[in-house]
């Protein structure tokens, strides 16, 4: 029972936070640009905290599910000058795109941290191999520079890791390397398979490598294409989900972050930092999608009247967002259920 409380505890706390720094991005833009904010809510539902600051309401609701900003002229109009409606394009552009940035910048700053504290810095040069390893068997060598898995670039440590972790129920891939100043294919290379999950499988480095100088340009650099391979494993495993290559099985919502959330506790303050790191980038991405009811689906209609000069009607937008959030709300439920009685093994 305590062991249950507390992971609803860690989740509450990270999701909570990752939540309330993306509203306040959507809340911090439109102060700026003098937009009316009638209420920032943190949580869904009924309200077992609340404040009225000059024009703003500030709320935290009973439901750790979400938030909201909800500012005067957003899904109506209105007559107030101040209304987020009677705002310039620019302007609507910069509130609705700031939450998933907000999220964007706080994924950078903690891997930043998390890079800084670091011992060292692994390089991509291997250094060695490990008992149980398959690929010195097949073409690969010690002090094999490794530039390129399948058809992904291999910029820092972390890609290696997508690259294995996005070809799923394979035995070998093509690696590309740099050997002696030369460049070199080589095809097929064998690495140990693991269970990702129930009938999935993914390859797992056999391999050690070299620490590299650990140095401001290195940090940045570390730093950067870390966060850029996070990025771009999110939206490759969003267009497997669309194509099919990867089942909606081993979608998890927040029963299964839960789960996560918790075993990252287990481990350490860093696993949940970088699991924070994670969950804020993918909320980022996951909010652009070009979707009704998300932020990625707003700018759609900002973009539309920016290239055409016309704005979409309010009612129709609004009716566009409302089917938009019934449909999530229901694949929420959906998610849910599938968490709790088939989880993700």
């Amino acid at each position: 029972m305590v062991d249950i409380l507390l992971q609803v505890v860690y989740t509450v706390l990270v999701l909570g936070f990752l939540i309330l720094i993306h509203e306040f991005g959507h809340f911090i833009c439109a102060k700026l640009t003098k937009v009316k904010v009638n209420e920032f809510a943190l949580g869904m539902g009924p309200a077992i905290f609340k404040k009225q600051i000059g024009e703003t309401l500030y709320a935290i609701r009973l439901f750790p599910i979400g938030g909201y900003v909800a500012m005067e002229g957003e899904d109506e109009g209105s007559d107030d000058p101040n209304a987020f409606s009677n705002k310039n394009i620019w302007s609507r552009l910069l509130i609705v795109s700031a939450g998933a940035l907000m999220n964007f910048v706080l994924g950078f700053i903690i891997t930043f941290i998390l890079v800084v504290q670091a011992e060292a810095l692994p390089s991509l040069q291997i250094a060695q191999f490990k008992d149980d390893a398959l690929s010195d068997d097949c073409g690969l060598m010690v002090g094999d520079i490794i530039t390129e898995i399948g058809d992904r670039d291999i910029n820092v440590y972390a890609d290696i890791g997508a690259a294995f972790s996005l070809d799923y129920n394979i035995e070998s891939i093509d690696v590309t390397v740099l050997r002696d100043g030369n460049k070199i294919e080589l095809k097929d290379v064998k690495f140990p398979t693991m269970e990702l999950a129930d009938g999935l499988t993914g390859l797992s480095v056999d391999f050690l490598v070299y620490r590299q100088d650990k140095n401001v340009g290195t940090v940045i650099k570390e730093t950067i294409y870390r966060t850029g391979s996070y990025i771009s494993m999110m939206y490759e495993s969003l267009a497997q989900l669309v194509t099919g290559k990867m089942s909606v099985k081993y979608v998890s919502g927040p029963v299964g972050i839960s789960n996560v959330v918790a075993e990252a506790a287990t481990i350490g303050f860093d696993a949940i930092l970088s699991l924070t790191a994670l969950i804020s980038l993918n909320l980022a991405v996951v909010n652009l999608l070009p979707l009704p009811a998300l932020d990625g689906g707003r700018l759609i209609f900002l973009l539309i009247e920016l290239i055409f000069r016309k704005k979409v009607p309010q009612k129709y937008e609004a009716v566009v967002h409302f089917v938009g959030l019934v449909a999530l709300m229901a694949l929420m439920v959906v998610i849910v259920f599938k968490d709790i009685f088939f989880p993700i093994n």
